[in-house]
């Protein structure tokens, strides 16, 4: 009976998908390189970080017209990967009363997508 059991779990081990060389296949092994943050939970805020696989992001928020009726946040920043075909992809966006605005860009080689621009820009 153990036999079988053991035998079962070899089997089952064995007929698993296995991972291939893929671009996401490694995201165990991703190191977070640098992380810096200033936020005390009121009034502006900061943040960036960097990843071992090209990630990056950095945002700065401030409150616009503390204490009365029209208050907002606004916000602006960026953020940049590495894609699966090796161009590197940044958006810049601002978000304030005027909604998200995001800007995209792609290095040598690359062409963001129609649906990516569609998905982003609402």
């Amino acid at each position: 009976m153990k036999l079988a059991i053991v035998l079962c779990l070899v089997a089952a081990v064995a007929a698993a998908p296995q991972r291939g060389g893929n671009y996401y296949s490694d995201y165990r092994t991703i190191q977070l390189q640098r992380y810096d943050n200033d936020n005390i939970g009121v009034g502006p805020y900061s943040f960036s970080y960097e990843q071992s696989d090209g990630h990056k992001h950095q945002e700065q928020g401030e409150l616009r017209n503390e204490g009365r009726e029209d208050e907002s946040l606004a916000v602006k920043g960026s953020y940049q990967w590495v894609g699966p075909d090796g161009v590197t992809y940044t958006v810049t966006y601002i978000a304030d009363e005027n909604g998200f605005q995001p800007e995209i860009e792609q290095g040598p080689g690359g062409a963001v997508p129609g649906a990516v621009v569609a998905s982003l820009l609402g």
